[in-house]
C-alpha cells in the first residue's frame, strides 16, 4: 500500500509539467493520476514521455483528465 501511495505521489509530480508554463496544479495532477497510472505507468518520472502518452491515449482518458490534457495543448 505504501509503495502505491509513493508511486502515485511521484506520478502526480510528473503529469504534464513540460507543456505547462508553471506546471500542472494539484487539482490537475489528481484529475489525471488514475489515468496516468492505468495507461502510462511506464513513463512515471519522465514528463515529456508522460505528456505524449496522455495525449496518445486522450480518447481513453476520464473526462476530467481529458480536459487537463486539452488545456495543456493536447
Amino acid at each position: 500500500m505504501k509503495t502505491s501511495v509513493l508511486a502515485a505521489l511521484l506520478l502526480a509530480t510528473t503529469i504534464l509539467p513540460a507543456t505547462a508554463q508553471s506546471g500542472p496544479t494539484l487539482q490537475e495532477q489528481m484529475a489525471c493520476r488514475s489515468d496516468a497510472g492505468k495507461f502510462c505507468a511506464e513513463h512515471i518520472g519522465k514528463p515529456p514521455q508522460m505528456n505524449a502518452c496522455l495525449r496518445e491515449n486522450k480518447t481513453k482518458l476520464s473526462d476530467a483528465c481529458r480536459k487537463v490534457v486539452a488545456s495543456h495543448g493536447g
